[in-house]
């Protein structure tokens, strides 16, 4: 059989776009976003995140890949927006790039803990990764070692500036509320502690757009990559499977060239809160609410999870708290959760749970607290969103092996000692009420 290479695809384009965090979402809706724009052809140099997946598949392919779209129908498609990829640490590329005055954006898709922030969202100043970043960039602005996102993105800045390679704009696709706003956070407050002057140099030249990006994108095992690859008549180890559906929601300045993102279905708005809120609580809130829970009842993927009518009940017992709280119409609300199921059930997607569960302690924050919140501001007991809080605790008191967090050992901690112990130190470190113990209490021992 023979192997997917760039002839197979289109040439490459001069790299526009620098992204970080390889992964397959990106792939599947960033990459596939930029392929079907209509004008000029931006190509993508884009680096690894925490690990190399995919990095020598795709240099071995001539950074092309298959996009295979799984419903009702299957199709597929190459992709060859990539014009280059790297590991995480090739940072001479990276800095390359930022003095590139071609380049005007920056994606990410490095997931909620890679932007190293604290309880408060500030960065996380005390994190030795963060702190050691500070130094190395204090003592050589342009040939620091950094390893953390925020630190990239500041070699990067760095580097911009003294070459006066012109204005860029940061495009963050990860799930969290405001994300423009979240790494402009960051970002500025990484620059302060590293060079003061290059935070109020950001005020004139660097802008922030904040995104909505929802596309199932599941793992893909090595019997199913060669199943597809039987039907599809080549090789491709870097191929990607994902949903037919597809959105991406834009908000913010460019401060230079983008591409036509809209022609290919992208939508840019004033407001994008009421967007960002359905997708994380209503899709993402699902998934979390599955990846704690529904292991316990022996299930290990979302579709098998959501026929089980128990936790389906939950699902939708969740759907019928957050819905409320969002600023839409009741009637798109119901018809993004009939969606939604559609969704969950195609047999095709395998989405693993296991998967889903990584990083809690950044996404129940976001996922599940405000509509916890603003139920107890009412004197409501939020329960579905408390069954949430309920299975993380269980799960994190599983076999530590199964715990994948930014913030492991902390986590891990707050699992440690008696089951009640644990239900209140995670109550705390959620910013939750004491008194809600004897509710997540129960609710721990309905699984």
């Amino acid at each position: 059989m023979s192997r997917l290479t760039r002839e197979n695809g289109r040439p490459k384009a001069p790299v526009r776009i620098v992204h970080l965090g390889l992964g397959n979402f990106f792939r599947a809706h960033t990459c596939w976003y930029t392929e079907h724009s209509v004008g000029d052809v931006w190509g993508i140099a884009a680096f690894s995140g925490r690990t190399a997946t995919h990095v020598d598949d795709l240099e071995e392919q001539g950074d092309v890949y298959t996009l295979v779209v799984q419903g009702v129908q299957t199709s597929s498609e190459i992709i060859s927006t990539l014009s280059a990829v790297h590991r995480a640490d090739e940072l001479a590329a990276w800095r390359g790039y930022f003095a590139s005055p071609q380049v005007s954006i920056v994606t990410s898709t490095i997931t909620e803990g890679g932007y190293l922030r604290d309880a408060s969202g500030n960065l996380d100043l005390t994190l030795e990764s963060v702190q050691a970043d500070i130094s190395s960039l204090v003592a050589n602005h342009l040939g620091g070692i950094v390893t953390t996102a925020p630190g990239k993105f500041v070699a990067g800045l760095l580097v911009r500036r003294h070459y006066n390679s012109g204005p860029v704009t940061f495009v963050p696709c990860d799930n969290v509320v405001d994300n423009g706003s979240m790494i402009r956070r960051v970002v500025t407050q990484m620059a302060e502690a590293v060079d003061p002057t290059l935070a109020k140099w950001m005020t004139s030249n660097v802008t922030f757009v904040s995104t909505m990006v929802d596309r199932i994108t599941p793992g893909l095992s090595e019997e199913g990559r060669h199943q597809i690859e039987a039907d599809l008549g080549y090789e491709d180890k870097a191929l990607v499977i994902t949903e037919p559906f597809t959105q991406w929601v834009l908000s913010g300045d460019f401060a230079g060239e983008r591409p036509a993102w809209e022609s290919a279905g992208a939508t840019f708005v004033g407001d994008i809160v009421p967007f960002e809120h359905c997708k994380l609580w209503l899709l993402n809130g699902a998934h979390s609410l599955m990846a704690y829970a529904a292991p316990l009842r022996g299930h290990t993927t979302v579709q098998d999870a959501i026929v089980d009518p128990v936790v389906r009940g939950w699902v939708e017992q969740w759907w019928d708290e957050a819905g409320p709280r969002l600023p839409l119409p009741s009637e798109e609300v119901q018809a993004y959760r009939t969606a939604l199921l559609t969704r969950f059930t195609n047999p095709t997607m395998r989405d693993v749970l296991s998967r889903i569960a990584a990083d809690g302690s950044q996404k129940l924050p976001i996922r599940f607290v405000p509509v916890v919140k603003a139920d107890l501001a009412e004197g409501i007991v939020p329960i579905a969103g408390l069954r949430a809080v309920a299975a993380w605790v269980l799960h994190i008191r599983e076999d530590s092996t199964v715990v994948n967090d930014v913030r492991r050992d902390e986590v891990l901690a707050l699992g440690e000692g008696l089951l009640a112990e644990a239900v209140i130190k995670v109550l705390a470190f959620l910013g939750l009420p004491e008194d809600l113990r004897d509710t997540v209490w129960e609710l721990v021992n309905e699984f």
